[in-house]
């Protein structure tokens, strides 16, 4: 399971305690690389979000508003991996997502 503190220094009351960032160390025309793969990663993540969602509903509908462990479990892994690629989309992060790094 993920960490809840994880992200907790880009809240908006926690980024005046951050050290300003580094510039850009990756060469650039590999990073524009990995970002139009994230990119499209991205795009899927969303896909998947959108049907676990629905079959989260759905199972609510059937299971006495009882939702599934399981499901929220990924939903909640999917959208911290999404924040992770999108911090390194906006060079907020050197850090690459998941399959470059391991899955938190």
């Amino acid at each position: 399971m993920a960490d809840p503190h994880e992200f907790d220094d880009v809240m908006p009351e926690n980024t005046s305690r951050r050290q300003p960032e580094e510039p850009v160390r990756e060469n650039l025309l590999n990073r524009l690389v990995h970002m139009v793969i994230i990119a499209l990663m991205i795009s899927f993540a969303g896909t998947i979000i959108g049907v676990l969602a629905l079959l989260q509903f759905v199972i609510l509908l059937v299971s006495q508003k009882q939702p599934n462990e399981r499901l929220a479990a990924l939903g909640t892994d999917v959208g911290i991996w999404v924040v992770k690629a999108t911090r390194y989309q906006t060079a907020a992060s050197e850090d690459k997502p998941w399959p470059w790094t391991e899955l938190d």
